[in-house]
């Protein structure tokens, strides 16, 4: 990562994975999001949703920026996602430990971004694990071997800065291995 830098992330996953909430857990500057009433069967699941992103900022020691961006969740919505990856560096996954397969969503996810990460990187990180004791890391692992892909996976919260912090650095550090591990992130 060099001074002055602008880097572009981007997260992915379900509806109610969490994507807003860890965006505004990292962010610099009060997020942008694009969210409205849901009118489908998403309002089951939360009575908002994103639309067409959400926006955040990282500020970096040596003046460099770390722009966060968050995809809806709802694949009604995927020509965002093309979009929304033009010179990402990397994408972060999120799903919610909640939801009935939460391996199913992993890998959707995965083969709807299979060409982004092919160029990249990929880091997942798993919301509610706590509420959702019949799903465990262990068992995404064997359905994540499944796919020929090994990146980080995370039990994180969404609202806590610390652990969105941790995935946003094992995918930098699975970008660029010899980053300062003392990196103000």
């Amino acid at each position: 990562m060099s001074k002055g830098a602008n880097y572009k992330i981007v997260f992915t996953g379900p509806v109610g994975a969490g994507k807003t909430t860890a965006i505004a857990a990292l962010s610099d500057v009060p997020p942008i999001t694009t969210d409205e009433s849901a009118t489908d069967m998403t309002y089951n699941r939360k009575p908002t949703t994103t639309v067409a992103l959400d926006y955040g900022l990282m500020r970096l020691p040596d003046s460099q920026r770390i722009h966060l961006y968050g995809t809806p969740g709802q694949e009604r919505f995927d020509f965002m996602w093309e979009i929304l990856v033009e010179g990402g560096i990397g994408l972060v996954l999120l799903l919610d430990g909640t939801r009935p397969a939460p391996h199913k969503d992993m890998l959707f996810f995965l083969n709807a971004f299979r060409a982004f990460i092919a160029d990249t990187r990929v880091v997942i990180g798993v919301t509610r694990l706590d509420l959702a004791p019949s799903v465990t890391l262990d068992d995404l692992r064997v359905h994540l071997a499944a796919t020929g892909l090994n990146p980080p996976l995370f039990t994180v919260d969404a609202r806590r800065r610390s652990d969105v912090q941790t995935l946003v650095k094992a995918l930098l550090y699975s970008i660029d291995p010899g980053l300062d591990d003392h990196a103000a992130i």
